[in-house]
């Protein structure tokens, strides 16, 4: 297809709107497929240099039709600039016939570069990859890369970002910086980085409201410090080995005398390395400003920061990479937003993922992992962490491929009962897939958690989709294994019976029903107890969940106690029962104002009557008319044939009818 397009494109007699078409069609394939595959497909020959110099010459930058064949044509010219000659034996005699000087061909080449920097459509991507592949030329660099680079530096320092035109220059000026200082050689590079970091520190691009400009700079700044320090790998890093799965499920003896001789090995490669580290000061600054974007408000800023934490990270020696994580710890505690969590786990991630993240660091790192796996605060009517909760679950997905099994032992019973609930109770189905991916791959690759494979089965990808079905069916079989038994119960009361959203509240109640049979007497003693005191608290999401969860915890009981052939009040102590009897009081002085609690209440006088609770003899509660715009007026006390001719949405306010 490329071939067939670029003969049209090479034929003289090609009418323009044909060729303009040509180059459209190129520009959808290399949409789809990415620049990156499609550039070493360009014909590059000599003979193509001129003709394709002489289309752009011909071209309008201003032209809003034609801007396809613009990028086509510098992507082209970026390939064809690398023809190994001189480019000053093209230029020839620079007299022309008319007697005018011609401009040589390097400098038409940074002519056009520099032309379309400055534009605000697509071809300022392909001219900055073109400037990527130009300067580092040997002919290019020893007479224009020091000129370019004060040219780039100099519109930098002109331009503003709080303007449009300034913003498209900016952005122009360090797309250009980013590719060149991501293919030049250090060597090359070395001398202009400290120059080209104090511009970027004058411009304070942390502070722009553009998100593309404070991403770009993120990438600068990390590629700056990959070439203040050597390309080498650290020898200190933690380094697993074995990468496949039958090598990973093998006896559990075996791998750990394997692990064994492969840290000794790794101690003496450490104690051979003699070679000392040269780290310059402007690291320092480099590492921080990468520190501060893990806390940028868009993810694709804290996404590239993260990344370039873990590049840097793996050429420091020992000592200054863990005060590297040392200060990416920080960002975990309370008093940070939801960004700086979410960033932060990224870059655990991609510590872990480089074996950066030695084992001694696990412990501090794998409390840190819990809480970001159950990361939910509330921001008004809605809450925000589901981010932190996915990147956390990438976290255990990396740790799982990173570490020997041995190292991951004392948390296994931790990461794989966060992982289940996360899998099965997580309110988005993006985390709950992703918890689900990392559970599998730690079984794949850690083969240590319990009951790995049976859980596998029933919480796969496609099952944990369904909300539904992951907490009234999924949950009830993960339940019946015993080591996921108590932390899914605890999790339902401490985080769901609270959730923001009604719907989890009322799911996450369901569920402790269905479970209540895998664990009666926990439920019945420890469980139904804290919930007590919670029905009658102050906070409105709270009390509600607690008093829909006392109604299914109390109704379950009961029909497991009739089931087994026993007293009704079988699981329950009296002050259970008596807690269960005085819910009312409490929550009923609030109904003229919640109508949520007028209907909590109506459910549980339904389930303590399907439980056939001893109240019979009690006094009946109140004898006065509740009345809601959205119900009808019922006196209490009322028979069910006269209760039947009311419409459905009617309730009785007497606790013990019937």
């Amino acid at each position: 297809m490329m071939n067939s397009l670029l003969e049209i494109v090479r034929d003289s007699g090609s009418p323009p709107p044909l060729v303009h078409l040509a180059f459209k069609f190129l520009y959808i394939i290399t949409k789809v497929r990415g620049y990156k595959r499609f550039l070493p497909l360009f014909p590059h020959e000599v003979r193509d240099l001129q003709p394709v110099l002489d289309m752009l010459a011909k071209q309008n930058p201003r032209d809003t039709e034609t801007w396809e064949t613009r990028y086509m044509l510098l992507l082209w010219l970026s390939m064809i600039c690398l023809i190994p000659f001189d480019l000053a034996r093209f230029d020839g005699n620079l007299v022309s016939v008319e007697g005018q000087a011609r401009q040589p061909t390097m400098d038409r080449i940074l002519e056009i570069a520099k032309c379309y920097l400055v534009v605000s459509d697509k071809a300022r991507d392909a001219a900055a990859v073109l400037v990527s592949k130009f300067i580092v030329r040997p002919d290019v660099r020893q007479s224009r890369m020091a000129d370019f680079l004060d040219w780039v530096l100099s519109m930098l320092s002109k331009s503003s970002s709080q303007t449009m035109e300034g913003t498209v220059i900016v952005n122009g000026m360090l797309q250009a910086l980013a590719q060149l200082f991501k293919h030049g050689k250090r060597e090359d590079c070395l001398p202009y980085a400290a120059t080209v970091l104090e511009c970027l520190d004058n411009c304070k691009l942390s502070e722009s409201n553009q998100m593309v400009l404070r991403k770009l700079g993120m990438k600068l700044v990390q590629r700056l410090g990959l070439t203040f320090v050597k390309p080498k790998v650290a020898k200190w890093r933690y380094q697993r080995g074995r990468r496949s799965l039958a090598a990973n499920l093998q006896a559990q003896g075996a791998a750990v005398q394997n692990q064994k001789r492969e840290a000794a090995a790794a101690a003496a490669a450490e104690a051979d390395d003699d070679e000392e580290y040269d780290i310059p000061g402007e690291i320092e600054n480099v590492v921080e400003q990468l520190l501060v974007g893990l806390k940028d408000k868009d993810t694709i800023v804290r996404w590239s920061a993260a990344k370039g934490i873990g590049r840097i990270t793996g050429r420091l020696p020992k000592e200054l990479a863990d005060d590297v994580i040392g200060s990416l710890l920080d960002c975990f505690s309370f008093q940070e937003t939801d960004n700086a969590w979410h960033g932060g786990c990224l870059a655990l991630a991609e510590l872990g993922r480089r074996g950066l993240l030695l084992p001694s660091r696990i412990s501090d790192v794998v409390p840190v992992m819990l809480k970001a796996l159950t990361y939910d605060e509330k921001r008004g009517a809605c809450s925000v962490g589901s981010n932190v909760r996915d990147a956390a679950c990438y976290v255990c997905w990396a740790f799982a491929r990173a570490y020997e099994p041995s190292e991951l032992i004392p948390f296994i019973s931790h990461i794989s009962s966060a992982l289940v609930i996360a899998a099965v109770f997580d309110r988005d189905v993006n985390c709950r897939r992703a918890a689900s991916a990392a559970f599998q791959e730690n079984v794949g690759r850690q083969g240590t958690f319990p009951h790995g494979i049976d859980i596998l089965t029933a919480a796969d990808y496609f099952a944990v989709g369904n909300r539904v079905n992951c907490y009234l069916t999924i949950s009830v079989y993960i339940a019946g294994f015993p080591e996921y038994t108590q932390p899914m119960i605890d999790h339902l009361i401490n985080m769901k019976i609270n959730h923001w959203d009604s719907v989890i509240r009322e799911l996450a109640t369901k569920a402790l029903h269905n479970i209540t049979p895998q664990a009666p007497e926990y439920m019945a003693n420890v469980v139904l107890p804290r919930l007590l005191p919670l029905s009658v608290g102050s906070d409105l999401h709270t009390r509600h969940g607690a008093i829909l969860a006392c109604a299914e915890i109390t109704h379950a009981l009961c029909k497991l106690a009739q089931e087994n052939n026993r007293s009704v009040t079988y699981y329950f102590s009296e002050k259970s029962l008596e807690g269960l009897k005085q819910i009312h009081q409490e929550v009923c002085r609030y109904l003229p104002c919640y109508q949520i609690y007028f209907l909590t209440v109506c459910t549980l006088i339904e389930k303590l009557s399907l439980s056939k609770m001893p109240f019979r003899g009690d006094p009946i509660i109140g004898t006065s008319f509740f009345k809601s715009p959205s119900m009808t007026v019922i006196p209490v006390g009322l028979s069910d044939q006269y209760l039947s001719s009311y419409p459905k949405d009617c309730f009785c306010l007497s606790l013990w009818v019937g």
